[in-house]
Order: structure tokens, then C-alpha cells, then sequence
């Protein structure tokens, strides 16, 4: 056979360069390169920066929950320092209410609740919109019927004024009271709303809609794995 020096020269390149594209693959490739959740919201370009592979990019300032001071079904005092370092999932209710689609939701709820029974980082959060009725007492009561988990979820009310501001304010959600024959009619966003622990608002998601649910229990372990890793990196 004719020797072929070009031929052994090729091969013998292509075995030196093979392991280096390879590491390539695994060092830029094969990153989590997930893509984080949107952070909804009114936000402002701030006067500060921070620098992205040496480019000073300007900061951004993202709508917040106002903190508050409310009280849960066992009548204890429930403020943002409670959900310190919590994914929080919260959505409107009152007890009174019996609607296909407030019967729906809790029932979601409460299937969320099970399924994270045993992360710390992720909590649950009804709040109210008939605060002057649904006192701790009530919520108790409604807790206990609706066969919630009390360790994972919060009921909660407090002053009205509160109430109203969180919701409309920081959730950036409707609830509308109305009288209709003398009894009180609430119309209302019947989402779920998925919070970070920055209190930034990450998704919202309709209740009564079965392929939003799914989207927010990936997006729940989405959010998870994203303040894993900010805890990781110091941030």
C-alpha cells in the first residue's frame, strides 16, 4: 500500500481536535441555559447600572408588593417577614362565595398544596376580598370545609384599606363589591398570581383554565431552580 503522509497527517489532527470541540459541547452547550420567567408590572429605568460581559447595562426597577399587615385564620399577624426567603402563590376569595369557578380554583389550590407539601420555599396565600365579613373565625371554618393544608396555606384578611391596596396595588388585580338586592356581589380576578421572593410578580394564571395550571406548575419549579441558583451565586 502507498504510504499517504497528507492522509496520516488529517487523522492524526482530527484525533487532537476532537476532545477540545468536545469539552466546547459541554462547557457551552450543555449550560442550564433556561429561560427565566418574566417579571410583570409597571418597571423604570434606573439612574444605576451593572455590567454584562463588560458592558454597563442600566438597572432596572421592577413593581414590588407593598408589604402589610394582616392576619391569617388563626388570628396571627402575617407581614412579608413571614414569607422571608418564599415563592408565594396567591389568589382572591371570599367565603361566601360559591361559585363553579371559586370551586374550581380551590380545588387547584388545594391540589398545589399536596404536590408541594414538603418545599419549604413555596407557600400559599388567599386573601380576602370580603374582609368585613371573613374575620379569623370564618376562615377557620372555611379552611377546615375546604379541607386545606393550614401549614402550606394562609388565609388572610385584616383592614379594609389594606386589603384593597394590596390587591389593587400590589397584585394588580380587580375585585369590584356591588349590592343587588341588598346583599353584596363581588366581581373579581379569578387568577392565580405567582410572586418571587423579592415580592416581583412572575406570571399570572387562570384558574378555571386547565393548560394555565399545568403552565404554572412548571413555571412554580421554573422559579424554584431560578432562586436556587441566585442563592448560589450570591445574588
Amino acid at each position: 500500500m502507498k504510504y499517504n503522509p497528507i492522509k496520516k497527517i488529517l487523522i492524526l489532527v482530527t484525533i487532537l481536535a476532537v476532545p477540545g470541540f468536545l469539552y466546547y459541547l459541554l462547557q457551552e452547550k450543555g449550560k442550564n441555559r433556561y429561560r427565566p420567567l418574566s417579571i410583570f408590572g409597571p418597571k423604570q429605568i434606573a439612574k444605576t447600572f451593572h455590567s454584562v460581559r463588560g458592558k454597563q447595562v442600566p438597572d432596572t426597577i421592577y413593581h414590588v408588593l407593598p408589604n402589610f399587615n394582616l392576619v391569617n385564620q388563626n388570628g396571627t399577624k402575617v407581614n412579608w417577614e413571614t414569607y422571608k426567603g418564599k415563592i408565594v402563590l396567591f389568589n382572591l376569595f371570599y367565603t361566601k362565595g360559591n361559585t363553579p369557578g371559586m370551586q374550581a380554583a380551590n380545588q387547584s389550590m388545594a391540589k398545589f398544596a399536596q404536590s408541594y407539601a414538603n418545599n419549604s420555599m413555596v407557600h400559599f396565600v388567599g386573601l380576602t376580598i370580603d374582609p368585613s365579613t371573613d374575620q379569623p373565625a370564618q376562615l377557620q371554618q372555611y379552611l377546615s370545609h375546604e379541607n386545606k393544608h393550614p401549614a402550606k396555606w394562609d388565609l388572610l384578611t385584616g383592614d379594609t384599606a389594606t386589603v384593597k391596596h394590596l390587591i389593587g396595588q400590589g397584585l394588580l388585580l380587580d375585585a369590584v363589591k356591588t349590592m343587588v338586592q341588598g346583599q353584596p356581589k363581588f366581581t373579581f380576578s379569578n387568577m392565580f398570581v405567582l410572586v418571587d421572593t423579592e415580592h416581583r410578580i412572575r406570571g399570572y394564571y387562570e384558574a378555571t383554565n386547565a393548560e394555565a395550571l399545568s403552565k404554572l406548575d412548571d413555571e412554580i419549579k421554573v422559579l424554584i431552580a431560578e432562586e436556587l441558583r441566585n442563592v448560589k451565586d450570591g445574588r
